[in-house]
């Protein structure tokens, strides 16, 4: 895992969490020319080396999906990509109603909350974003594979990095890495596959909450950095997954 670590590490200085704009905290806003740096950083660096049950979990979204890059299927990777942070949350809470007297772990376990919160927070943007994109371009999604499949993905997803978080919870988190990672190269590959999406204006239907671009290849460079940092945010958690007073947030 060291040698993952290594090979992920972020070149970008990171602007404070909370920024005085009011909107919501996140990973920090690229301009253009640090968004395409971030995507060639991205298209250089080697994949993590992912687990059986990650590899498990790619393989059937290809077969259910196709192994093509689309906006379609990045919609049912956004829906999925917000469940570990759910299920964080839950046992957060559970985890703070133990610590009570124990003032100092108990601030750590809340810090932990908010930031698993900030990061679902930030996946159900990539969402809302991506089902506009779907809108606008009119592209289909069945009822069967974009709405009931996702569910029941999601529903086991869940379920499993809760188990994983209960047993030893540097799994679930080295398991959100390698998803996150995962979702980080295919969002950089899909928009070096696609020149045209430079010349696309953005929306900016969540200009106000998500911020402006003036592509669409802009603002899923964007996204696919946000799944960068998650990643890495992750991979630090591995190294201190249990909440107590001292360890890093």
């Amino acid at each position: 895992m060291t040698a993952d670590l290594l090979d992920h590490t972020e070149t970008t200085t990171a602007p404070a969490r909370f920024t005085a704009s009011g909107r919501p905290p996140g990973p920090p806003k690229l301009a253009p020319a640090a968004l395409l740096a971030a995507q060639e950083q991205t298209l250089r660096t080697s994949r993590l080396r992912y687990s059986l049950l990650a590899r498990a979990l790619f393989k059937t979204m290809d077969l259910a999906y196709g192994k093509e890059r689309t906006i379609v299927k990045f919609t049912v990777l956004e829906f999925i990509a917000r469940v570990p942070y759910q299920a964080w949350e839950r046992m957060g809470y559970l985890a703070l109603s133990r610590q009570r007297r124990r003032s100092a772990v108990a601030k750590r376990v809340f810090e932990r909350i908010a930031q698993t919160r900030e990061e679902q927070d930030n996946e159900q943007w990539h969402l809302l974003i991506l089902q506009d994109l779907v809108q606008r371009g009119g592209l289909r999604q069945s009822f069967l594979l974009h709405r009931l499949a996702p569910w029941l993905i999601a529903f086991c997803y869940y379920h499993v990095s809760w188990l994983m978080f209960l047993i030893r919870p540097e799994w679930s988190y080295r398991l959100n890495a390698d998803f996150e990672d995962h979702a980080e190269h295919e969002y950089m590959l899909y928009v070096a596959g696609n020149p045209g999406l430079e010349s696309r204006p953005a929306p900016g239907t969540y200009g106000a909450e998500y911020g402006h671009y003036d592509s669409v290849a802009d603002l899923l460079r964007q996204i696919g950095h946000d799944e960068r940092r998650h990643k890495l945010d992750s991979l630090v958690n591995v190294r201190a997954p249990r909440f107590r007073a001292g360890a890093p947030v």
